[in-house]
């Protein structure tokens, strides 16, 4: 028997053209499984079987007519429950959302759902997506399919487990200091961060000024495809980059020979790394060297600009706690109402202050990449840590969650792409990510670099949740 959950979008479009498998038995497949491991996972806010099953009919008839709707018709896909989808509510992990139902698609969404792409749910997200993490007050913890006494990281958090599991081959997540990558690395998926404003955005995120959209897959191809689907400027997002958007599939094998490329273990400034991701981490980037690249150690030259991503991040926090009476703020994430406190207190001089610094990130890279095409990193300094904590218990992380996701946020202030790409487990059997960070619109360089990574290292991959206690 065919095993439909082993397939990623570019297996099952063939089969859809080849009349092997059907888009309503590949649905059926996938919402049966997210049925069945929702109450071990819980990734899913709402899942929409019946609406989904009457779309994947409708591509059904589509593929036997020989007429798809798009580049996407009959495939699975699922929506982060901060980006907007017609006809669902936004409740964005809160229990102080509204539990009303949204007018309108934001781009991305509406962008897959006309290439003839099927929702089959809504994924969580802690709190407005305040914190690396995959637990939230309105919909409890987000578990890690390789290890369900963990996290899965976020705050697309749903959406790593979601991906890690195929359920669903395509997955909205968003990024404003690690939010796709860092779900990505604990999952052992792969994620990218495109450059900013490659996907557009509406309505806009709190975190606005360094906020990504981005997909999160199985496979390197099926976010190729996925970016070229949905980038290109929307009227409704200033921010957008105003050119159309390149089929990010052209040059996808075109591998890495001849790049001269920067490997950076701690980023000049990173003390506290896991001696495992960093061992891990290192044996990856020797990889690339086998393909062909030459590689060296070098460290970019901006100081640790914690203090930036933290000024932008309370500030944000604060313009949603704002809009919220404080008659209910006892209902929120305690750690979400301590930083919007924090925001509060920001004057605006020092946010416009801290905006103008991410050009001390912005200017290092754009020298470093003078001389280097692509850096490597760890993508995070540990494995996923327990479910329920911000940062390990043992404390060796301190209590900011920021500490243990060093290499993310600073190029979130630099807005240029960068994806993690799963380096192997560890030998308590948890994923590692390497990230791969490319010049400012030069996603098709960071996207071929992960396919010849993933091509020369095929990545491990679970078929069903493995449930500790």
């Amino acid at each position: 028997m065919t095993d439909l959950l082993s397939f990623d979008a570019h297996d099952l479009l063939a089969g859809y053209r080849n009349r092997t498998i059907s888009p309503k038995e590949v649905a059926t497949t996938v919402l049966d499984a997210i049925e069945a491991h929702q109450p071990a996972l819980n990734a899913f806010v709402w899942i929409d079987r019946e609406t989904a099953l009457a779309k994947a009919g409708e591509s059904e008839a589509r593929w036997v007519k020989g007429e798809p709707l798009g580049a996407l018709d009959g495939l699975p896909m699922t929506v982060k429950d901060n980006v907007a989808q017609e006809g669902y509510s936004m409740l964005r992990g809160s229990r102080t959302s509204a539990d009303s139902r949204m007018a309108f698609s934001a781009p991305v969404v509406g962008r897959m759902v006309e290439a003839g792409a099927i929702p089959v749910g809504r994924t969580t997200l802690p709190e407005f997506g305040w914190k690396g993490l995959g637990d939230s007050p309105q919909h409890g913890i987000t578990r890690n399919p390789w290890d369900t006494r963990h996290t899965t990281g976020g705050s697309s958090a749903g959406a790593g487990a979601a991906a890690a599991l195929n359920l669903g081959v395509l997955h909205i997540g968003t990024d404003g200091a690690g939010s796709v990558r860092i779900p990505s690395s604990f999952c052992g998926i792969f994620g990218l961060k495109p450059s900013y404003g490659r996907i557009p955005a509406y309505p806009p995120s709190p975190f606005a000024i360094v906020s990504h959209i981005g997909p999160m897959t199985r496979s390197v191809r099926d976010a190729a495809l996925m970016l070229s689907l949905t980038s290109g400027p929307d009227p409704r997002d200033i921010t957008a980059i105003h050119a159309p958007s390149p089929d990010f599939r052209v040059g996808l094998e075109d591998g890495v020979r001849g790049l001269r490329i920067g490997w950076s273990p701690r980023l000049g400034y990173v003390e506290n790394l896991d001696p495992e991701v960093e061992a891990m981490t290192a044996k990856a980037a020797k990889v690339f060297e086998e393909l062909g690249a030459h590689v060296e150690e070098a460290d970019p030259d901006f100081e640790e600009p914690i203090s930036v991503i933290e000024t932008l991040w309370f500030a944000g926090a604060w313009s949603v706690v704002r809009t919220i009476p404080e008659s209910r703020w006892e209902e929120l994430d305690p750690g979400m109402l301590a930083v919007a406190l924090k925001g509060r207190d920001i004057a605006a001089a020092d946010f416009v202050m801290a905006a103008s610094a991410r050009n001390m990130v912005f200017s290092a890279m754009d020298a470093y990449h003078d001389r280097y095409d692509l850096l490597l990193t760890p993508s995070l300094a540990t494995t996923a840590i327990e479910a329920g904590h911000n940062t390990p218990p043992d404390g060796r992380f301190g209590d900011d969650w920021l500490n243990w996701a060093p290499y993310s946020y600073p190029f979130n202030l630099s807005l240029q792409p960068a994806a993690s790409v799963p380096c192997g487990l560890s030998k308590a059997g948890l994923p590692v990510g390497l990230q791969i960070v490319g010049p400012m619109l030069a996603d098709a360089r960071v996207l071929a670099a992960a396919r010849a990574f993933e091509s020369a290292r095929p990545w491990e991959r679970l078929s069903a949740p493995r449930i500790r206690h």
